[in-house]
């Protein structure tokens, strides 16, 4: 072999040699990890954008998924929650002990201790956080639930819109049913009177005195209770 080529061919091997090293660097970068069990040869099937092999296959078998191994990962910092909109878990819905003498499918309100329960049977009820009226607001009685409805209009009373205009809140005269609604995604009327248990859009209220005398709950446990109860239900304010 002439000297000029066996140098053109010794160049070209140690520059491939040199680029096949960087990728293998590269590549090694992505902390690409295999399971134990997926030996031989084989071919990414899912990938993350980090590189991450999610899942493996070997050639021969392609009906064969062998799950490989995440690369262990560092946690993401916390993010810090604003305390206004965290919620104790203890107002999280739960089945409780009851033996407040109430027939099942009652619903009970304890207003200082901001819990609503729905009685349930052989001395149990499931327990539901609530937020409750403010002070000045606060009431206690019996009535039963006369009317329901699905993600409610709102009609601010005369005396509502009155008070708030002197704090410089102009309250508008009707509000549709939605999202933006403060009576949230259902509402259970309470007798003739103007209170109701309801959702809200403020869920961090839950536990808290709050509101011109109405009951609130969060928007995913107002629906659950909605579909347990009916008209005619009995709602015990204590």
């Amino acid at each position: 072999m002439p000297r000029g080529l066996a140098f053109a061919v010794l160049a070209t091997s140690i520059a491939l040699i040199a680029t096949g090293a960087v990728a293998q660097d590269r590549y090694a970068r992505a902390g690409v990890q295999i399971a134990p069990g997926v030996g031989g040869s084989w071919l990414m099937e899912f990938a993350a954008p980090s590189g991450v092999v999610l899942a493996a296959r070997t050639p021969g078998s392609p009906s064969s998924i062998e799950t490989a191994a995440l690369a262990r990962q560092t946690a993401p910092a916390a993010r810090s929650i604003d305390p206004r909109h965290a919620i104790d878990p203890k107002f999280l819905p739960q089945e409780v002990a009851y033996s407040g003498g109430q027939k099942p499918g009652t619903i009970v309100i304890d207003s200082k201790a901001h819990f609503l329960y729905l009685v349930g049977e052989n001395g149990t009820a499931m327990r539901y956080g609530v937020g409750t009226g403010k002070p000045g607001f606060g009431w206690t009685g019996t009535h039963r639930v006369t009317r329901k409805a699905e993600w409610p209009g709102w009609t601010p009373p005369a005396q509502m819109i009155a008070r708030e205009r002197k704090k410089g809140r102009n309250l508008p005269a009707h509000m549709e049913g939605g999202p933006a609604n403060p009576l949230g995604a259902r509402a259970m009327y309470l007798g003739s009177t103007l209170y109701r248990i309801h959702g809200t859009n403020q869920p961090w209220t839950i536990g808290r005195n709050v509101s011109s005398g109405c009951i609130r709950m969060r928007n995913e446990d107002v629906t659950d209770l909605y579909d347990r109860v009916r008209v005619g239900t009995k709602v015990v304010v204590l």
